[in-house]
């Protein structure tokens, strides 16, 4: 842990903290059993507080974003504010936490809600997705029958994907379905696989390919619509894309918070992208800012929480798939 004091006053916390998975989380890229989260406390005429989760994928690490948190705010100081934040940090998990807690910080010094703040309407619950990791076909089958939720989001990548879909088809036929292939396909056997998918009735696929190699979407017909993750991070790289998704996948720790992930889904609705608003494995608090952003998206896979053995106090309220925006005891 460490405390930075600014010279107006305030005093900026950054923690990192780790949250045991329930059982393990396995995708294309390995598995996880603990959530590892950065948090930021600023205090001094309020206490607002944000948290991030660093991503390896993007070169991340909790000691990593711990530096840059540290050093935005010391090099920042008094000044340190959503506007100037946006020109110290690039998009990311350090700037994510910084700024939700700056968005949080400022609520409660004004007695305002964050929305009421941001000029927007009064949230409302959405139904998230529920998050079923890589495994075996019966293993993923299993959990489909017996978890109730009405949409379910599949990770695939491995071999035998297609035994895999159609167990947990079989083992839920109503469920509403989409695919994250964590970039864990190739080009030579996309159109086959997309197939496969649109056969099973999927909705949505996420990232069948690497970020590296998605030239290749532009040049097939989509049997069904794909969704941009790991090549969409904020709105400047939204227009190059247009020609390879369908949609794009906003989160609070790739954009590097609240305000550029509000920014981002203006720009891709504009540019005619549907919208999904995600997360990374990360408990309420990281989850609630991002819930702003979910309002009258096409998806929402915001199950972060519900994959672990347990959550802050304060805790989002979950009414079966239906996740509820949070109380200002938890932020906002």
């Amino acid at each position: 842990m460490e405390t930075i004091s600014l010279n107006d006053g305030r005093t900026v916390m950054v923690r990192g903290e780790r949250w045991p998975i329930a059982g393990a989380f396995t995708i294309s890229r390995g598995a996880k059993r603990a959530a590892e989260v950065v948090v930021v406390e600023i205090s001094g005429a309020a206490r607002g507080i944000g948290e991030c989760v660093p991503y390896a994928r993007y070169g991340e690490s909790v000691a990593g974003v711990m530096a840059q948190i540290a050093e935005a705010a010391r090099t920042l100081g008094g000044s340190l504010s959503r506007e100037t934040l946006a020109q110290a940090l690039p998009p990311g998990a350090a700037r994510n936490a910084l700024d939700c807690a700056l968005w949080d910080y400022e609520a409660k010094a004004a007695g305002v809600p964050v929305h009421a703040l941001a000029g927007l309407d009064v949230p409302r619950p959405v139904l998230t997705a529920y998050t079923i990791g890589l495994e075996s076909p019966e293993a993923m089958a299993a959990k489909a029958a017996g978890c109730g939720h009405p949409l379910l989001k599949l990770k695939l990548g491995g071999e035998d994907d297609e035994s895999r879909l159609r167990a947990v088809r079989t083992a839920a036929p109503d469920a509403r379905l989409i695919v994250d292939a964590n970039e864990g396909w190739r080009a030579d056997g996309l159109a086959a696989l997309l197939d496969m998918c649109a056969e099973a009735g999927v909705e949505l696929v996420e990232q069948p390919l690497p970020a590296s190699e998605d030239a290749a979407l532009a040049k097939i017909t989509r049997a069904v619509p794909v969704c941009a993750d790991e090549s969409a991070h904020d709105s400047a790289g939204l227009a190059g894309l247009r020609d390879r998704y369908d949609a794009v996948n906003i989160k609070l720790d790739k954009t590097g918070g609240l305000t550029e992930a509000l920014t981002m889904r203006a720009a891709a609705r504009q540019l005619g992208f549907s919208i999904m608003v995600g997360c990374m494995v990360g408990t309420s608090l990281a989850m609630a800012p991002a819930l702003l952003v979910a309002q009258g998206a096409d998806w929402v896979d915001l199950d972060g929480p519900l994959l672990l053995a347990e959550d802050r106090e304060c805790a989002l309220s979950v009414d079966g798939a239906l996740l509820h925006p949070p109380s200002a005891a938890l932020w906002g």
